[in-house]
């Protein structure tokens, strides 16, 4: 096997040439990595030359390296963020104690299965998107579409480093795994239950990319507070590319929006089927679509009550969203949280132990935060001067996990009948015609410029170029 020359084909901060084991350790996972990209990466965008944002370090200058790549020769980096020699444990049991540079015995296998949960996320994304290069509503979309799918593939990485330099053999069967198991694979699926659903069309993607890469932020927040040195500083630069994949989410459904409005504007009607004729996606679907991606995201935050949540936190393992700007003991014992609960067929507030409520609290903070975002689709429709508002449904809408799962609730929080859910369900969340509308919708806009008529031109291009720049040659 030929030896890889790591400054240039995998640039990295962590002295990778320094180290032979590691080294062969990746050179036997590389041509595995190489093999699943070719077979369940973008479909037929083997020969593009795309406009892709490339890290090669972590300083402002150094991360954003941009110009046309092959995706298969992307540079798949691997950085930490600066390390602190004199960083403290600010969190947990451990609180006040020098952070750990290397896996301490007792916690070995609970690390393991964070990494390993959080590393499983990455590729399960871009076998998700594989297929929607096919129908891309331009050029521009294609190209931020390419550049989540490396950026994946750069995460799967950097968590496959940690395995390989961290956990010895097992680590090294754990990476290998990550690229057996995949999404939707009814005999191996990826871990979590998100990351199994499909992602059919763009308006899917754009949800997806806002809400559940908004999970993935928030993870990787809690995470990057980390006693384990080098996860706390790998998750930490992840950070910065994960708002990329938010921005693309965010601002997809918004150009959706605006373009939904300019119709209804156009034809000064609300009625759905206009709408659709005139090749909009109507705001009702937009919400329906909003209300299963939020409820599928909100899922991945885990059981109300955890004692994984309380174990991993009090260990030191990961801390919550912003540990450092809270203002308690960080230990929490004693302190306590409400959670939801079903009683005789209600709702009600329960107080239980914070430890234990701990992935409620992270739930909280990304509901925060996804409303924030909502509120801004909704400064669209406002000014277009359309009365409808978007909005996200209650948290215990369509739950499948935890005390809350498969409780019968209407958006707005009413418990209902299983009788009244099966009646209104199609109003809730999209329909098989949703879908098959929206499907009809996807045909593929390259040329650039152009954009398909569900969706309206960004306000700008990428790295300061115009909009109709060629951001993907297709060779």
């Amino acid at each position: 096997m030929s030896t890889i020359d790591y400054a240039q084909k995998i640039p990295n901060n962590v002295n990778l040439s320094d180290d032979r084991t590691l080294q062969r350790a990746l050179e036997g996972w590389q041509p595995n990595f190489i093999q699943w990209w070719d077979d369940v990466g973008p479909e037929g965008s083997t020969d593009y030359d795309v406009y892709l944002r490339t890290a090669v370090s972590v300083d402002p200058q150094g991360w954003a390296q941009f110009g046309h790549v092959k995706m298969r020769d992307y540079r798949w980096g691997i950085f930490l963020n600066p390390g602190d020699a004199n960083r403290q444990i600010h969190f947990g049991d451990h609180k006040g104690e020098k952070a750990w540079t290397d896996v301490p015995g007792e916690h070995r296998a609970n690390l393991r299965r964070i990494i390993v949960t959080q590393g499983d996320t990455e590729p399960a994304s871009v076998e998700q998107q594989r297929h929607l290069g096919l129908t891309a509503p331009s050029m521009y979309d294609l190209r931020n579409l390419f550049q989540i799918n490396v950026e994946e593939g750069r995460h799967l990485w950097a968590m496959v480093y940690l395995l390989h330099k961290h956990f010895g053999r097992d680590g090294r069967e754990e990476a290998e795994a990550l690229l057996q198991r995949q999404s939707g694979d009814e005999n191996n699926p990826r871990i979590l239950g998100a990351f199994n659903e499909k992602t059919p069309d763009w308006l899917s993607f754009f949800m997806f990319t806002y809400f559940t890469d908004r999970d993935g932020k928030f993870q990787l927040a809690a995470l990057s507070e980390s006693a384990f040195d080098p996860l706390a500083r790998t998750t930490k630069f992840m950070l910065t590319e994960e708002a990329h994949h938010m921005f693309v989410g965010e601002s997809g459904v918004s150009r959706v929006i605006a373009r939904t409005c300019q119709v209804m504007n156009e034809l000064k009607t609300d009625d759905v089927q206009k709408v659709r004729a005139a090749g909009a996606i109507d705001l009702p679907t937009i919400q329906r679509y909003l209300n299963f991606h939020y409820s599928v995201t909100i899922d991945l935050f885990g059981a109300d009550q955890s004692s994984n949540a309380a174990t991993f936190y009090s260990s030191g393992l990961k801390g919550r969203y912003e540990e450092g700007k809270r203002d308690d003991d960080h230990l929490l014992k004693g302190q306590t949280y409400r959670v939801l609960e079903v009683q005789n067929g209600q709702l009600v507030d329960k107080e239980v132990p914070m430890l234990n409520a701990l992935n409620e609290v992270l739930r909280d903070d990304f509901i925060k935060d996804s409303v924030a975002g909502v509120n801004r689709w909704n400064k669209v429709i406002e000014k277009a001067g359309i009365p409808t508002r978007l909005s996200v449904p209650h948290k215990a809408f369509n739950r499948q996990i935890g005390a809350l799962a498969g409780l019968k609730l209407s958006p707005d929080g009413r418990v209902v009948s299983e009788a009244e859910w099966q009646a209104r369900q199609s109003e809730w969340l999209p329909t098989t015609e949703d879908r098959a509308f929206v499907a009809s919708l996807m045909g593929r806009v390259v040329e650039p410029g152009k954009f398909a008529n569900w969706i309206s031109p960004p306000v700008m291009g990428i790295n300061r170029q115009p909009v109709d720049f060629e951001y993907v040659r297709f060779n």
